[in-house]
């Protein structure tokens, strides 16, 4: 399951989830070009991981939620490799940029939020499309419980617009099917080094509990480097009849149902102290 001799571009790559999809595809071979924002130190470490690993790279600088810079990024990336065979809409606003329940949010953050998902991914798949082969990946991450259900008030306008994000992935999917190109949306479960470490430390330890007392049957959170794994299956050549659909990548989470207490479902683990 090679890349060996294509060109991949991941926003929001400096570090976190979109690091972990960085890192695991420069290792199948691929040239790497690293998104970041404001964090140009952690896009630099990125690089050399990169580049430690046998490929090549190069860090790209913008604002996603302003589709000038996009436009600019994309300039860049054909500058410097002269064609895209991978695409991985990654990047996030921080929460506090707009994490507000439905009753309080400001259309600002409103706007942050949709800006940053649904509209930048229409004006870079645009982009992207311009110079990349028949056959290429366009890859996007959502957080498919976010849009799906409406009980983490906070997350109304993020989850909204990851909603808006899986849809348009389903109309990429037609639009480029003649050119062989495949568009899916990656839906992670909690990982480690992603948006939940910026949430308050109990929020942390409530959903780290939470996944061990069962809620993710595989008992355990996320890494970068699962996300990573997924993200290069589905961008392998062995994957090109995969286009338009959501996959969760989870532990097993999307599979529980929240409707049952865990004992009722028979997958319930003992607590920390209970086990002691």
């Amino acid at each position: 399951m090679s890349l060996k001799g294509k060109t991949a571009l991941i926003t929001g790559s400096s570090r976190g989830i979109g690091r972990g999809i960085a890192l695991k595809l420069a290792e199948k071979g691929a040239r790497i070009a690293i998104h970041y924002y404001r964090n140009r130190t952690a896009a630099e470490a990125t690089l050399e991981h990169v580049r430690k690993l046998g490929a090549t790279g190069t860090i790209v600088q913008a604002d996603v939620c302003k589709p000038d810079e996009i436009r600019r990024m994309f300039r860049q990336v054909r500058d410097e490799f002269g064609t895209l065979n991978i695409f991985v809409s990654n990047a996030r606003t921080e929460a506090p940029t707009f994490y507000e329940p439905p009753m309080e949010l400001t259309l600002d953050k409103w706007d942050t939020a949709v800006d940053s998902q649904a509209k930048a991914f229409l004006v870079a798949v645009r982009e992207a499309v311009a110079f990349m082969p028949n056959g290429g990946r366009i890859v996007a991450i959502s957080f498919a419980p976010g849009g799906r259900f409406g009980s983490w008030q906070p997350w109304v306008a993020m989850g909204a617009a990851k909603a808006a994000l899986e849809v348009l992935v389903r109309y990429f999917a037609v639009a480029l099917a003649g050119r062989g190109i495949t568009v899916n949306t990656i839906s992670p479960g909690w990982v480690e080094d992603s948006v939940l470490n910026s949430l308050p430390e109990v929020f942390q330890n409530g959903v780290r509990e939470w996944q061990e007392r069962g809620w993710t049957p595989m008992g355990r959170l996320g890494t970068p480097a699962d996300i990573g794994n997924a993200v290069a299956m589905i961008c392998s050549e062995e994957a090109n009849w995969i286009t338009g659909q959501l996959i969760d990548v989870d532990g097993g989470a999307s599979l529980v149902d929240a409707h049952l207490p865990l004992e009722f479902q028979g997958i319930a683990r003992p607590t920390h102290a209970g086990a002691a």
